[in-house]
C-alpha cells in the first residue's frame, strides 16, 4: 500500500472515531498526535529504504563498470601480445 493510501485509511479512521466524539477532546488529540507519529515513522523508514536500495544499485552499477573496464584492460594486453 503506498503512503499516500496508509495516509489516506488513516485520516478516515480519524474522522470516523471523530463523529462519535465530542470534537476537541483530549483523546482525540492523543489519536491525532499517534496517527501523525505513524505517519511520519512510516515515511522516514521508506526514506531510509529507498536510499539504501539506491546506494546498493549505484555500488552494483559501479562494480560492473570496474569489472568491464578490467576486462577490457586484459583483452588489450592479450591482443598486444
Amino acid at each position: 500500500m503506498s503512503l499516500a493510501a496508509e495516509n489516506l485509511c488513516i485520516i478516515i479512521l480519524l474522522e470516523h472515531s471523530q463523529k462519535s466524539e465530542k470534537p476537541g477532546t483530549e483523546q482525540d488529540e492523543v489519536k491525532l498526535q499517534n496517527a501523525s507519529k505513524q505517519i511520519v515513522q512510516t515515511a522516514i523508514l521508506r526514506a531510509v529504504q529507498q536510499v539504501s536500495q539506491e546506494s546498493q544499485q549505484k555500488e552494483k552499477r559501479a562494480n560492473s563498470t570496474s569489472l568491464q573496464l578490467e576486462r577490457g584492460k586484459l583483452t588489450k594486453k592479450h591482443e598486444k601480445k
